[in-house]
């Protein structure tokens, strides 16, 4: 950890918010950006009795507020912090911009393993590997039992027309973000408001929902975790975007690694059987979510690519531009495949 200022980080007036909202915090502290984010940005706060804290804040400079609102997702983690749905404690929340220049939130620190890719997937014990793939399954289907009304979060958002709401949404987040034409993009568009199927039921949907955001160890999952794009809708978008990204070890991925190139994972069936055991759900159609998430993750990416050619993604290096615009080829591509 440097001693030298952090990007991001007022670290005095930081301290001061910390001394007066987080009682067991012992100044002075100590800030890490953590590696692997590409959208709001993490740090690890260590105090001066090497306790440890999370702060999320927005990207640098100016981003589409909505994908970064940090009063909610400090509201989304604090209610399903009292389900059965693991996620850290949240300490405090910070909205005043003149401490630290954006909104921010702190929450416990949880200790675990982060699964980016088959990298940090191959250090798990492969007698831990099914193991996990099954709460993997069970944890969604837990997330996706819980009624809104009762954790305060009825109102998180429209529960109708789900897809409908997020084909707009992420249609609007390419065109403002889009860092030139992209005719696949425009063709997945129209596919996906033609086929879209008939929403049953409504529930919290996180929206990113995959191994690579989620602490694990010792077979199960210690915290879900980055839940800035969750909202109220189809449950069956959370299922498609998770098999997009549970790859085999023998097949290419659509984007960037995936943590069960690995191998020993569940399968996408063996995956898809115990979610469907666990929620009760029809999951005969998830091949149209899993079209929806390609193209929504391309979307995405293509706003990561655009905030990095504009300085705003904090002091991170070695960082190929061109890997950013292959994926989102790939990723709509890949839509274009499931939908026709």
């Amino acid at each position: 950890m440097s001693d030298t200022d952090v990007d991001g980080i007022d670290e005095l007036r930081v301290a001061e918010w910390f001394s007066e909202n987080v009682s067991a915090a012992v100044l002075p502290l100590r800030y890490e950006l953590i590696a692997g984010g590409h959208s709001n940005l993490t740090y690890r706060v260590r105090d001066a009795s090497e306790a440890s804290y999370v702060l999320r804040r927005p990207p640098l400079g100016s981003v589409l507020a909505t994908a970064h609102d940090m009063a909610r997702e400090h509201r989304i983690i604090s209610a399903v912090h009292i389900t059965d749905v693991p996620v850290p404690e949240t300490l405090g929340v910070c909205e005043d911009v003149n401490v630290n220049g954006a909104p921010f939130y702190v929450m416990a620190y949880v200790d675990g393993e982060v699964l980016h890719s088959d990298t940090e997937a191959s250090q798990i014990p492969i007698s831990e590997r099914i193991d996990l793939s099954r709460r993997v399954a069970e944890v969604l289907a837990e997330l996706h039992s819980i009624e809104p009304d009762l954790i305060g979060l009825g109102d998180l958002a429209k529960r109708e027309d789900y897809l409908g709401r997020q084909i707009r949404r992420w249609t609007r987040q390419w065109e403002q973000s889009k860092t030139r034409e992209l005719d696949t993009m425009e063709r997945v568009q129209m596919l996906l408001e033609d086929q879209k199927p008939t929403q049953i039921g409504s529930t919290i949907v996180h929206g990113d929902y995959r191994l690579g955001n989620m602490l694990s160890r010792g077979g199960d999952i210690r915290a879900v975790l980055d839940w800035e794009l969750c909202t109220l809708g189809d449950p069956l978008a959370d299922v498609g975007y998770l098999l997009n990204n549970w790859v085999d070890p023998d097949e290419a991925p659509a984007g960037s690694s995936a943590p069960t190139l690995a191998g020993n994972f569940a399968s996408r069936d063996e995956l898809l059987t115990w979610y469907e055991k666990a929620s009760g759900r029809d999951i005969s159609n998830v091949n149209y979510y899993r079209a929806f998430s390609y193209w929504r993750l391309a979307a995405i990416v293509e706003g990561v690519l655009n905030r990095y050619l504009k300085g705003v993604m904090g002091d991170q290096e070695d960082v190929d531009l061109n890997e950013f615009k292959e994926q989102v080829e790939t990723l709509s591509t890949s839509a274009l495949e499931f939908l026709s």
